[in-house]
């Protein structure tokens, strides 16, 4: 973890102090959405706005509604920040990035999607692990890289993929039940942390300014 803010840290140091838009360029604006998560009802969408020759900040949001998904648990809201270094200009080409979203979700974990059994201590009843679902928040902090073609005046398209450390506080409840399958006296909320990939996709991206 601190090797991880370390490494932000050092990206973020380089990249803003050499960052200044002359005053006769315009700061352009995109706003954009994954094409990856729409056509299965999710949305990500953001907006990028230049604020350096080569510097963007990038409001992002990422809302998956399903209470039931494929007959998983998928509600998922998130809110995140990007701050992007282009290598040749703003928009076009290869850059780099550091980014901090935040998280609240209803939802099973991938290693909760099996049939099999699950027992939280070795005294606690045993459950189906297909059955059990998680509740919480999740913070992110981590980098993005990504690579955008300009396809017209207007029209951009931006690959990217973003990863780094997820610290996680959340609840597990039995989807019938109702009842809470990590009852621990010493605490109201498990904690988990990973390193993990969390975000990325295809953007279609739309100048507006």
């Amino acid at each position: 973890m601190k090797k991880i803010i370390l490494v932000l840290s050092l990206i973020a140091c380089a990249i803003l102090p050499a960052q200044t838009t002359p005053e006769s360029t315009d700061n352009q604006v995109y706003v954009k959405a994954n094409a990856v998560f729409l056509p299965i009802g999710m949305l990500n969408a953001a907006a990028e706005f230049q604020v350096g020759e080569k510097t963007t900040l990038q409001p992002e949001i990422f809302i998956s509604p399903w209470k039931s998904f494929l007959g998983k648990y998928a509600q998922i809201y998130m809110l995140g920040f990007d701050v992007r270094h282009y290598f040749s200009e703003a928009f076009k080409h290869f850059y780099v990035g550091a980014n901090i979203t935040a998280a609240r979700y209803k939802m099973q974990k991938y290693n909760y999607w099996s049939d099999g059994p699950f027992q939280y201590e070795p005294d606690a009843p045993i459950y189906v692990t297909s059955e059990l679902y998680q509740d919480g928040y999740t913070f992110f902090l981590g980098a993005v890289a990504g690579y955008q073609w300009q396809i017209s005046d207007k029209w951009n398209i931006d690959a990217f993929l973003g990863g780094g450390t997820a610290q996680s506080f959340y609840k597990g409840f039995h989807k019938v039940l109702g009842v809470r399958y990590d009852t621990d006296p010493d605490r109201e909320y498990n904690r988990s942390g990973e390193l993990v990939p969390y975000r990325g996709g295809l953007m279609i991206s739309y100048k507006i300014r």
